[in-house]
């Protein structure tokens, strides 16, 4: 337990270096300071990989495909809509599910309600476009995506262009460290192009569908869920993206 203990821990503290360096990129830091952290958030990544793997050779193999099988055999989790096809990624919660879900609200509300004395709220779920406008959500809380011009298939655009950096540096033992580290620089700040500055540079690594097909242009997709409030559709809202 404490070894396991001790990877989430180290897991958290990654995943606060990753932050760090996706602030940079945002705040458009010099590339020296970028790739700093860049390596160290690697080295983290990689020591936490090693510290994951140790801790799976000591304890028992989980069968996944066993277990998801399980959870729909015993009615926990069933596809949503199941009937008329189901929607990827979409599941209702059966009856054992409800009940263990009822039972840890129970355990919260009996720690930070009774014992700390914390007021409960539960706000809605939909939040006005306004307010996200504000926080910064409808501009930032966006992926650049690209489409497969014939099969319609969409990907994002920064894992792209990393796996097909990725793909060249493996292949080219020869290349020299001055072009690899250009290459990687190009990498590092994946995430932090332009629509039209991506454009170019999937173009420049020839980036192709798995099936081989070119790629649209790129455009942003919301991560949020977008919908009305009102008859008249005119005040836009969004599901929080909390939930």
């Amino acid at each position: 337990l404490n070894r396991s203990m001790d990877v989430d821990a180290f897991g958290a503290t990654v995943a606060v270096q990753g932050s760090t360096v996706r602030q940079l990129k945002a705040d458009g830091a010099p590339p020296e300071q970028i790739k700093a952290e860049v390596d160290k958030l690697k080295a983290m990544k990689a020591e936490l990989d090693a510290m994951q793997k140790a801790l799976a050779k000591s304890e028992p193999q989980f069968n996944r495909a066993s277990f998801d099988q399980m959870l729909i055999r015993k009615f926990f989790v069933v596809p949503s809509f199941e009937i008329h096809g189901g929607v990827g990624g979409l599941f209702d919660l059966g009856p054992p599910a409800c009940g263990l879900k009822a039972n840890l609200l129970a355990i919260w509300r009996s720690h930070f309600v009774l014992q700390e004395g914390m007021l409960e709220m539960e706000c809605t779920n939909l939040t006005p476009h306004n307010v996200l406008k504000t926080s910064g959500h409808v501009d930032r809380f966006t992926d650049l995506m690209v489409k497969d011009v014939v099969t319609g298939v969409c990907a994002r655009a920064d894992k792209l262009l990393e796996d097909a950096i990725d793909r060249l540096i493996d292949s080219s033992p020869t290349m020299s460290q001055e072009e690899k580290d250009s290459h990687l620089l190009v990498q590092r700040q994946a995430d932090a192009y332009t629509p039209e500055e991506i454009d170019e540079l999937l173009k420049k690594y020839e980036v192709k569908s798995p099936e081989g097909n070119a790629f649209g242009n790129a455009f942003p997709f919301n991560l949020m869920f977008k919908t009305t409030i009102g008859p008249e559709g005119t005040q836009a809202a969004y599901l929080r993206p909390e939930t």
